[in-house]
């Protein structure tokens, strides 16, 4: 495993709740870039810059603040790699030196937050800078939000107010949630304001969202969707844990004249270059196809499943003689590692719109029309105000996702497949891994909608293909995962944890790490608000099913 990490500066710990260290920081680094102070504060620099810095940092670190925890967690993914001699996050024992750069990175996320703050008020005091702030709220919140979805609390309200004895509280993960509400609900506002002004308003503070903006371009029309699609993601997120807000919430996006991203045309994907994928995949072989994306795409005849990923190599998984798509189970001994299980199937990310996981022009991706029409599914299964037809919405869930991949031709197919279910697992190499027919860890749920099935079971067909359609996004579809039990996925069978993670019950959290007990965060804050022990076996607020 390596070690990367792509920003462009990282922001010392020491400059945490520093306004004018960051500004100094930041000042010094962009001035040697583009050559001096005239052309620092020209077009916006100082704001412009940690912005981009912000979306490009959705990536940074990849591996160890993502891929090898919520990533792995969410069956999409898996490894070959026997690292810590096999014994991990993988197999519930959870790698503190790998987990610690969850929190690291949002750290770097709020601290350019404070730069972008300073700069406007010393560098270009009076500008308004309404739609811009608004972008960044909006990019607080899904940061932020990734974190508590793994950890539960996060310092989120606080994070630049500290007491005066130097500590800094977390917000327990019900504020949390409902502060990302209130704060995605003003951001909605301050788009609709600014984009409803005319040509000659807001001049300034439209040119720094357009030369900020890594996934819309400037447009801010697309970024009040964004917000509001986000909003309508955590109420449901809450609808176990507090049903009431959930749909006023829900109800509240679902009414918006903001509108919500509907279409792929709409869809938040980050323009960053070289997708750290691309080198973690297919230059280190240390990220793999999860066996479960691939029992239900292979089960269901997926016709996303050559875009999703690329036909294992190892002859010994063929079948006669024909290359096939196979995962690796997650938590197994993986004997001696690449030697053994590196032939198996490599993720992939072909879209119609270009290469997510290219070297030079990958995508990172944030929220997709296809999630949408899921959780409107979902709502309207619940009874929410406005929410459409269930069926209706489950079809356009399906036909967007097909679209997003270059597969509309053969969506009404799949739609009318009410035969085809998850296909059972079987390991070439250790037969102790295969999962067979009628085992409870393979689902039974179908493709085509029926009416008279029961909620929950409508529920099922609705969260299976949205984990599907979720794809590449690991943290996203493990929380969903873990908030309604769907899919049904495999479960370890090497538990490292102790006794400390049931095996049945799956991995629920990533513990903090030693570098938050450390902190000048209020760790001690953050235990009580978990209402449990810190470990992967305590659930979260949302976490109520």
């Amino acid at each position: 495993m390596k070690i990367i990490n792509i920003k462009t500066y990282i922001l010392g710990v020491a400059v945490l709740f520093s306004a004018s260290s960051c500004i100094g920081d930041f000042e010094e680094f962009n001035q040697q870039k583009v050559g001096g102070p005239e052309n620092f504060y020209a077009d916006f620099t100082a704001i412009t810059d940690p912005m981009k810095a912000i979306q490009r940092g959705f990536q940074a670190d990849y591996q160890l603040a993502t891929n090898l925890n919520a990533d792995m967690f969410s069956g999409m993914f898996s490894t070959a790699s026997q690292f810590n001699g096999g014994t991990n996050n993988l197999t519930y024992l959870m790698m503190d030196g790998w987990n610690n750069r969850i929190i690291a990175r949002q750290q770097d996320t709020f601290n350019y937050s404070i730069v972008i703050d300073n700069a406007a008020k010393s560098y270009y005091n009076g500008i308004d800078f309404t739609a811009t702030f608004a972008m960044k709220k909006v990019l607080k919140v899904l940061v932020a939000a990734r974190v508590s979805d793994r950890h539960g609390p996060v310092v989120y309200s606080k994070y630049d107010t500290p007491n005066s004895n130097g500590i800094t509280d977390f917000d327990s993960q019900q504020d949390a949630y409902n502060n990302f509400i209130h704060d995605l609900t003003i951001a909605i506002a301050d788009f609709q304001k600014v984009q409803n002004t005319s040509a000659t308003q807001n001049v300034e503070d439209k040119a720094v969202v357009k030369k900020s903006d890594l996934i819309y371009g400037g447009d801010i029309g697309k970024w009040a969707k964004l917000a509001n699609s986000l909003k309508l993601r955590l109420a449901l997120r809450m609808s176990y844990a507090d049903p009431a807000k959930s749909k006023q919430y829900a109800e509240e996006a679902l009414a918006s004249s903001a509108g919500l991203i509907s279409d792929n045309a709409d869809n938040a994907l980050i323009s960053v270059g070289q997708h750290e994928l691309s080198f973690i995949i297919y230059s280190w072989g240390d990220c793999s196809v999860g066996a479960p994306i691939m029992a239900y795409m292979n089960g269901f005849k997926d016709p996303r499943l050559s875009a999703y990923a690329n036909p294992a190599t190892d002859p010994a998984t063929y079948i006669n003689g024909k290359p096939q798509y196979i995962g690796i189970r997650q938590g197994i001994d993986l004997i001696n590692g690449q030697p053994t299980y590196g032939g198996y199937s490599q993720p992939a990310a072909r879209a119609a719109s270009g290469d997510y996981f290219s070297g030079v022009n990958g995508k990172f991706k944030l929220f997709t029309a296809a999630e949408t029409w899921f959780l409107k599914a979902e709502a309207a299964l619940k009874g929410y105000s406005g929410a459409g037809d269930a069926q209706a919405d489950y079809q356009a869930g399906v036909g967007q996702s097909f679209g997003e991949w270059g597969k509309s031709s053969d969506v009404a197919a799949y739609l009318a497949d009410g035969v085809s279910t998850e296909a059972p697992y079987i390991d070439p190499k250790n037969a102790n891994n295969n999962i067979l027919a009628g085992d409870s860890q393979l689902s039974t749920i179908t493709i085509a909608w029926n009416n008279s099935d029961s909620n929950e079971k409508k529920l099922e067909r609705i969260i299976t293909q949205k984990w599907l359609a979720l794809y590449p996004d690991g943290p996203e579809a493990w929380a969903e995962q873990r908030r309604t039990g769907y899919p049904v996925l495999f479960k370890v069978r090497k538990n490292d944890s102790g006794g400390l993670i049931n095996t049945d019950q799956m991995i629920r959290r990533i513990p903090f790490t030693n570098d938050t007990k450390n902190s000048t965060f209020n760790y001690a804050q953050a235990v009580q608000q978990l209402g449990g022990p810190d470990t992967g076996g305590t659930k979260l607020w949302w976490d109520k099913k």
